[in-house]
Protein backbone atom coordinates (compact mmCIF):
# COMPACT_ATOMS: atom_id res chain seq x y z
CA UNK A 1 0.00 0.00 0.00
CA UNK A 2 2.96 2.15 0.74
CA UNK A 3 4.52 1.68 -2.58
CA UNK A 4 1.01 2.36 -4.20
CA UNK A 5 0.65 5.32 -2.92
CA UNK A 6 4.23 6.60 -3.74
CA UNK A 7 3.40 6.13 -7.22
CA UNK A 8 0.46 7.80 -7.44
CA UNK A 9 1.69 10.52 -5.66
CA UNK A 10 4.88 10.42 -8.54
CA UNK A 11 2.09 10.04 -11.17
CA UNK A 12 0.92 13.26 -9.79
CA UNK A 13 3.65 15.66 -9.86
CA UNK A 14 4.28 16.68 -13.91
CA UNK A 15 7.51 18.42 -14.22
CA UNK A 16 7.36 20.88 -16.95
CA UNK A 17 9.77 20.82 -19.77
CA UNK A 18 11.06 23.32 -22.24
CA UNK A 19 12.71 22.93 -25.77
CA UNK A 20 16.61 24.51 -25.77
CA UNK A 21 17.14 26.55 -28.95
CA UNK A 22 19.05 25.37 -31.78
CA UNK A 23 20.78 26.52 -34.41
CA UNK A 24 19.89 26.30 -38.18
CA UNK A 25 22.77 24.63 -39.23
CA UNK A 26 22.57 22.16 -36.77
CA UNK A 27 18.70 20.94 -38.11
CA UNK A 28 19.30 21.14 -41.29
CA UNK A 29 21.55 20.23 -44.84
CA UNK A 30 21.98 22.17 -47.53
CA UNK A 31 20.41 20.64 -50.58
CA UNK A 32 23.14 19.42 -53.19
CA UNK A 33 26.07 20.18 -50.62
CA UNK A 34 26.82 16.69 -49.34
CA UNK A 35 30.27 14.36 -49.39
CA UNK A 36 31.18 11.73 -52.20
CA UNK A 37 32.17 8.32 -50.79
CA UNK A 38 35.51 6.89 -52.16
CA UNK A 39 36.51 3.42 -52.06
CA UNK A 40 39.85 2.00 -53.01
CA UNK A 41 41.78 -1.26 -52.79
CA UNK A 42 45.35 -1.52 -51.67
CA UNK A 43 47.97 -3.14 -49.49
CA UNK A 44 49.60 -3.18 -46.09
CA UNK A 45 53.30 -3.71 -45.49
CA UNK A 46 55.42 -4.02 -42.87
CA UNK A 47 53.35 -6.07 -41.09
CA UNK A 48 55.11 -8.07 -38.29
CA UNK A 49 54.55 -11.83 -39.58
CA UNK A 50 50.55 -11.23 -39.31
CA UNK A 51 49.58 -10.37 -43.09
CA UNK A 52 47.67 -12.50 -45.42
CA UNK A 53 48.78 -15.68 -46.23
CA UNK A 54 49.56 -15.63 -49.80
CA UNK A 55 47.99 -19.43 -50.32
CA UNK A 56 44.48 -18.61 -49.19
CA UNK A 57 44.54 -14.63 -50.13
CA UNK A 58 45.69 -15.20 -53.66
CA UNK A 59 44.78 -11.63 -54.39
CA UNK A 60 47.18 -10.49 -51.96
CA UNK A 61 49.87 -11.92 -54.04
CA UNK A 62 48.48 -10.50 -56.80
CA UNK A 63 48.48 -7.11 -55.97
CA UNK A 64 52.08 -7.46 -54.37
CA UNK A 65 53.59 -8.47 -57.99
CA UNK A 66 52.04 -6.31 -59.67
CA UNK A 67 53.36 -3.37 -57.76
CA UNK A 68 56.80 -5.02 -57.52
CA UNK A 69 56.78 -5.07 -61.31
CA UNK A 70 55.78 -1.48 -61.58
CA UNK A 71 59.13 -0.82 -59.48
CA UNK A 72 60.82 -2.56 -61.93
CA UNK A 73 61.29 -5.96 -59.34
CA UNK A 74 59.82 -9.44 -61.12
CA UNK A 75 59.07 -12.08 -58.41
CA UNK A 76 58.42 -15.77 -59.09
CA UNK A 77 55.90 -17.91 -57.26
CA UNK A 78 58.34 -19.97 -55.44
CA UNK A 79 60.41 -17.09 -54.17
CA UNK A 80 57.23 -14.65 -52.97
CA UNK A 81 55.85 -15.75 -50.17
CA UNK A 82 56.15 -12.85 -47.49
CA UNK A 83 54.04 -12.77 -44.52
CA UNK A 84 54.49 -9.34 -43.59
CA UNK A 85 51.48 -7.90 -46.37
CA UNK A 86 47.66 -7.48 -46.43
CA UNK A 87 45.06 -6.32 -48.91
CA UNK A 88 43.00 -4.34 -47.85
CA UNK A 89 39.95 -1.84 -48.54
CA UNK A 90 40.44 1.41 -47.90
CA UNK A 91 36.94 4.13 -47.62
CA UNK A 92 37.13 7.69 -47.26
CA UNK A 93 34.61 10.71 -47.71
CA UNK A 94 34.79 13.71 -49.86
CA UNK A 95 33.60 16.40 -48.09
CA UNK A 96 31.70 19.17 -50.43
CA UNK A 97 33.80 21.92 -51.42
CA UNK A 98 37.11 19.85 -51.18
CA UNK A 99 39.77 21.57 -53.19
CA UNK A 100 42.63 20.04 -54.88
CA UNK A 101 45.57 19.18 -52.43
CA UNK A 102 43.81 19.03 -49.22
CA UNK A 103 43.67 16.30 -47.11
CA UNK A 104 41.34 13.71 -45.76
CA UNK A 105 41.01 10.73 -43.17
CA UNK A 106 40.79 7.49 -44.41
CA UNK A 107 39.80 3.63 -43.49
CA UNK A 108 41.42 0.66 -43.93
CA UNK A 109 39.95 -2.89 -43.21
CA UNK A 110 41.56 -6.55 -44.14
CA UNK A 111 39.92 -8.48 -46.45
CA UNK A 112 41.98 -11.30 -46.52
CA UNK A 113 43.05 -13.78 -43.49
CA UNK A 114 45.89 -11.05 -42.00
CA UNK A 115 45.34 -11.45 -38.05
CA UNK A 116 46.69 -7.45 -37.34
CA UNK A 117 47.22 -4.34 -39.46
CA UNK A 118 49.30 -3.45 -36.02
CA UNK A 119 52.48 -1.60 -37.40
CA UNK A 120 51.82 -1.41 -41.09
CA UNK A 121 52.29 1.24 -43.89
CA UNK A 122 49.25 1.80 -46.70
CA UNK A 123 51.23 1.64 -49.94
CA UNK A 124 50.00 4.31 -52.49
CA UNK A 125 46.38 3.61 -52.82
CA UNK A 126 43.97 5.86 -55.92
CA UNK A 127 40.01 6.46 -54.53
CA UNK A 128 37.57 6.08 -56.69
CA UNK A 129 34.25 7.66 -56.68
CA UNK A 130 31.00 6.04 -57.88
CA UNK A 131 31.97 7.76 -61.46
CA UNK A 132 35.10 5.27 -61.77
CA UNK A 133 37.50 8.44 -61.43
CA UNK A 134 40.09 8.66 -59.37
CA UNK A 135 39.78 12.05 -56.17
CA UNK A 136 42.06 11.25 -53.65
CA UNK A 137 45.06 8.86 -53.54
CA UNK A 138 46.33 7.15 -50.14
CA UNK A 139 49.49 6.63 -48.26
CA UNK A 140 50.23 6.46 -44.93
CA UNK A 141 51.11 4.62 -41.13
CA UNK A 142 47.81 2.49 -40.04
CA UNK A 143 46.88 3.72 -36.54
CA UNK A 144 45.14 -0.34 -35.54
CA UNK A 145 42.36 -0.30 -33.61
CA UNK A 146 43.18 -3.59 -31.77
CA UNK A 147 45.73 -5.96 -30.77
CA UNK A 148 46.13 -9.69 -31.52
CA UNK A 149 48.60 -11.63 -29.22
CA UNK A 150 48.60 -15.95 -29.96
CA UNK A 151 50.40 -18.83 -28.81
CA UNK A 152 51.05 -22.53 -29.32
CA UNK A 153 47.41 -23.78 -27.97
CA UNK A 154 45.74 -20.03 -27.44
CA UNK A 155 44.79 -16.75 -28.63
CA UNK A 156 43.78 -13.49 -27.51
CA UNK A 157 41.99 -10.34 -29.18
CA UNK A 158 41.18 -6.92 -27.88
CA UNK A 159 38.95 -4.68 -30.39
CA UNK A 160 39.52 -4.98 -34.12
CA UNK A 161 42.95 -5.30 -34.76
CA UNK A 162 42.69 -5.92 -38.63
CA UNK A 163 40.99 -2.43 -39.07
CA UNK A 164 42.18 1.26 -38.74
CA UNK A 165 42.32 4.57 -39.90
CA UNK A 166 45.14 7.12 -41.05
CA UNK A 167 44.63 10.61 -40.01
CA UNK A 168 45.03 13.33 -43.37
CA UNK A 169 45.97 9.76 -44.85
CA UNK A 170 44.89 10.57 -48.45
CA UNK A 171 45.14 13.47 -50.69
CA UNK A 172 42.66 15.47 -52.67
CA UNK A 173 43.52 14.98 -56.64
CA UNK A 174 40.52 15.94 -58.56
CA UNK A 175 37.67 18.53 -56.92
CA UNK A 176 34.05 17.99 -57.66
CA UNK A 177 32.64 20.53 -60.66
CA UNK A 178 30.15 22.52 -58.31
CA UNK A 179 29.92 26.49 -58.61
CA UNK A 180 28.18 27.20 -55.30
CA UNK A 181 28.37 31.38 -56.21
CA UNK A 182 26.10 31.14 -59.53
CA UNK A 183 22.99 29.27 -57.76
CA UNK A 184 20.08 31.68 -57.46
CA UNK A 185 18.26 29.41 -54.89
CA UNK A 186 19.23 27.44 -52.10
CA UNK A 187 16.82 24.23 -50.40
CA UNK A 188 17.37 24.09 -46.73
CA UNK A 189 16.00 20.13 -45.82
CA UNK A 190 15.44 19.20 -42.22
CA UNK A 191 17.68 16.48 -41.29
CA UNK A 192 13.96 15.43 -39.21
CA UNK A 193 11.37 16.48 -41.11
CA UNK A 194 8.21 18.64 -39.32
CA UNK A 195 5.64 21.32 -40.39
CA UNK A 196 5.87 23.26 -37.56
CA UNK A 197 10.13 23.27 -37.34
CA UNK A 198 9.72 24.06 -40.70
CA UNK A 199 7.22 26.81 -40.42
CA UNK A 200 9.77 28.12 -36.93
CA UNK A 201 12.88 28.23 -39.09
CA UNK A 202 10.93 30.07 -42.20
CA UNK A 203 9.73 33.07 -39.68
CA UNK A 204 13.08 33.15 -38.00
CA UNK A 205 14.85 33.49 -41.46
CA UNK A 206 12.55 35.87 -42.59
CA UNK A 207 12.45 37.78 -39.39
CA UNK A 208 16.34 38.32 -39.36
CA UNK A 209 17.21 39.01 -42.87
CA UNK A 210 14.32 40.17 -44.40
CA UNK A 211 10.27 39.33 -45.33
CA UNK A 212 10.13 36.99 -48.79
CA UNK A 213 13.48 35.76 -48.43
CA UNK A 214 12.45 31.94 -46.69
CA UNK A 215 9.77 30.09 -48.34
CA UNK A 216 8.48 26.70 -46.45
CA UNK A 217 8.15 23.89 -49.44
CA UNK A 218 6.77 20.87 -47.26
CA UNK A 219 7.94 19.42 -43.55
CA UNK A 220 10.96 18.83 -44.62
CA UNK A 221 12.07 21.69 -47.26
CA UNK A 222 12.73 25.61 -47.09
CA UNK A 223 13.02 27.10 -50.08
CA UNK A 224 15.72 30.50 -50.36
CA UNK A 225 15.13 32.92 -53.12
CA UNK A 226 18.65 34.77 -53.56
CA UNK A 227 16.94 37.14 -55.71
CA UNK A 228 13.87 38.43 -53.77
CA UNK A 229 16.45 41.27 -51.86
CA UNK A 230 19.43 41.98 -55.50
CA UNK A 231 21.67 39.54 -56.43
CA UNK A 232 22.92 38.01 -52.88
CA UNK A 233 25.99 36.30 -52.36
CA UNK A 234 25.13 32.40 -51.67
CA UNK A 235 28.16 31.45 -49.30
CA UNK A 236 28.08 34.87 -47.12
CA UNK A 237 24.17 34.75 -46.99
CA UNK A 238 24.09 31.44 -45.75
CA UNK A 239 26.89 32.32 -42.99
CA UNK A 240 23.87 34.28 -41.57
CA UNK A 241 21.26 31.80 -42.03
CA UNK A 242 23.36 28.85 -39.97
CA UNK A 243 23.61 30.86 -36.88
CA UNK A 244 19.73 32.09 -36.63
CA UNK A 245 18.77 29.95 -33.61
CA UNK A 246 15.16 28.22 -33.57
CA UNK A 247 12.99 25.99 -31.15
CA UNK A 248 12.86 23.31 -32.87
CA UNK A 249 9.36 20.59 -32.32
CA UNK A 250 9.85 16.89 -32.10
CA UNK A 251 7.01 14.06 -32.43
CA UNK A 252 6.10 12.33 -29.41
CA UNK A 253 8.65 9.02 -29.67
CA UNK A 254 9.68 6.10 -27.55
CA UNK A 255 13.06 4.33 -27.97
CA UNK A 256 13.69 0.89 -26.54
CA UNK A 257 16.48 -1.64 -27.11
CA UNK A 258 15.89 -5.12 -25.85
CA UNK A 259 19.84 -6.02 -25.88
CA UNK A 260 20.90 -3.32 -23.73
CA UNK A 261 17.50 -2.51 -21.68
CA UNK A 262 17.58 1.13 -22.34
CA UNK A 263 15.02 3.22 -22.47
CA UNK A 264 14.61 6.72 -24.12
CA UNK A 265 11.71 8.68 -24.56
CA UNK A 266 10.83 12.36 -26.06
CA UNK A 267 9.11 15.29 -23.41
CA UNK A 268 5.99 14.99 -25.32
CA UNK A 269 5.13 11.53 -24.82
CA UNK A 270 1.39 11.34 -22.74
CA UNK A 271 -0.92 8.31 -21.78
CA UNK A 272 -4.13 7.73 -20.69
CA UNK A 273 -5.64 6.80 -17.99
CA UNK A 274 -5.10 3.24 -17.15
CA UNK A 275 -4.58 0.96 -14.47
CA UNK A 276 -1.18 -1.22 -14.19
CA UNK A 277 -0.18 -4.61 -12.34
CA UNK A 278 2.74 -6.02 -13.21
CA UNK A 279 4.42 -9.89 -11.27
CA UNK A 280 7.38 -12.23 -12.69
CA UNK A 281 7.56 -15.32 -13.12
CA UNK A 282 10.89 -17.19 -12.21
CA UNK A 283 10.94 -20.55 -13.91
CA UNK A 284 14.33 -22.51 -12.46
CA UNK A 285 14.81 -26.07 -14.23
CA UNK A 286 18.23 -28.16 -13.07
CA UNK A 287 19.71 -31.33 -14.13
CA UNK A 288 21.51 -33.49 -11.55
CA UNK A 289 21.48 -36.83 -13.43
CA UNK A 290 22.63 -40.32 -11.07
CA UNK A 291 24.98 -43.05 -12.27
CA UNK A 292 23.73 -46.40 -11.35
CA UNK A 293 26.14 -49.40 -10.86
CA UNK A 294 25.23 -52.97 -10.29
CA UNK A 295 26.90 -54.83 -7.70
CA UNK A 296 30.67 -56.40 -7.52
CA UNK A 297 30.40 -59.35 -10.11
CA UNK A 298 27.07 -59.01 -10.54
CA UNK A 299 25.54 -58.81 -13.96
CA UNK A 300 24.20 -55.69 -15.20
CA UNK A 301 25.93 -52.93 -16.70
CA UNK A 302 26.37 -49.08 -15.42
CA UNK A 303 23.38 -46.64 -16.53
CA UNK A 304 23.18 -42.91 -16.14
CA UNK A 305 19.53 -41.80 -14.44
CA UNK A 306 18.22 -38.58 -15.21
CA UNK A 307 16.88 -36.68 -12.15
CA UNK A 308 15.32 -33.25 -12.96
CA UNK A 309 14.00 -30.43 -10.83
CA UNK A 310 11.92 -28.02 -11.38
CA UNK A 311 10.46 -25.07 -9.75
CA UNK A 312 8.18 -22.21 -10.99
CA UNK A 313 8.19 -19.00 -8.54
CA UNK A 314 6.07 -16.43 -8.91
CA UNK A 315 7.32 -13.05 -7.17
CA UNK A 316 5.14 -10.71 -5.71
CA UNK A 317 3.88 -7.67 -8.51
CA UNK A 318 3.51 -4.43 -7.67
CA UNK A 319 -0.67 -4.84 -7.52
CA UNK A 320 -3.21 -2.36 -9.74
CA UNK A 321 -1.37 1.43 -9.56
CA UNK A 322 -4.12 3.92 -11.80
CA UNK A 323 -2.33 6.19 -13.79
CA UNK A 324 -4.36 9.82 -14.23
CA UNK A 325 -4.59 11.35 -18.03
CA UNK A 326 -2.33 13.85 -17.02
CA UNK A 327 0.82 11.99 -16.33
CA UNK A 328 3.61 12.44 -18.73
CA UNK A 329 5.70 8.90 -19.53
CA UNK A 330 8.28 10.15 -17.41
CA UNK A 331 6.58 10.60 -14.61
CA UNK A 332 5.27 6.89 -14.90
CA UNK A 333 8.73 5.71 -15.07
CA UNK A 334 10.03 7.60 -11.85
CA UNK A 335 7.21 5.94 -10.07
CA UNK A 336 8.52 2.80 -11.51
CA UNK A 337 12.24 3.58 -10.43
CA UNK A 338 10.29 4.61 -6.86
CA UNK A 339 8.87 0.78 -7.04
CA UNK A 340 12.49 -0.90 -8.06
CA UNK A 341 11.43 -2.30 -11.13
CA UNK A 342 14.03 -3.60 -12.84
CA UNK A 343 14.64 -1.78 -16.71
CA UNK A 344 13.69 -4.99 -18.23
CA UNK A 345 10.53 -5.21 -16.61
CA UNK A 346 9.57 -1.44 -17.30
CA UNK A 347 9.92 -2.49 -21.11
CA UNK A 348 7.28 -4.72 -20.54
CA UNK A 349 5.17 -2.63 -19.06
CA UNK A 350 5.31 -0.02 -21.29
CA UNK A 351 4.78 -2.09 -24.50
CA UNK A 352 1.48 -2.98 -22.57
CA UNK A 353 0.57 0.28 -22.32
CA UNK A 354 0.92 0.72 -25.59
CA UNK A 355 -1.04 -2.39 -27.06
CA UNK A 356 -3.59 -1.03 -24.58
CA UNK A 357 -3.45 1.82 -27.08
CA UNK A 358 -3.15 4.15 -23.72
CA UNK A 359 0.08 5.58 -24.47
CA UNK A 360 0.41 8.38 -27.00
CA UNK A 361 3.74 7.87 -29.10
CA UNK A 362 5.54 6.09 -31.75
CA UNK A 363 6.95 3.29 -30.48
CA UNK A 364 9.95 1.77 -31.61
CA UNK A 365 11.78 -1.36 -30.73
CA UNK A 366 15.44 -2.45 -31.84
Amino acid sequence: MRFLCLLLLLLGIIHPSFAMPVRIKDLTNVDGVRGNDLVGYGLVVGLNGSGDSLRNAPFTEEIMAGLLERLGVNVTDEAFRPKNVAAVIVTATLPPFARTGSQIDVNVAAIGDAKSLLGGTLVMTPLNAADGEIYAVAQGAVLAGGVEASGAAASVVQGVPTTGMIPSGARIEREVAFDFSQMTNLRLALRNPDFTTAARVEAAINQKLGRGLAEMIDSGTIAIDLTSQGRLNPARMMGQIENIVVEPETAARVVIDHKSGTIVMGKDVRISRVAVSQGNLSLQVRETPVVSQPNPFAPGETVVVPRTEAAITQEPGIGFAEVTGESSLSDVVAGLNALGVRPRDMIDILKTIHAAGALHAEFVVN
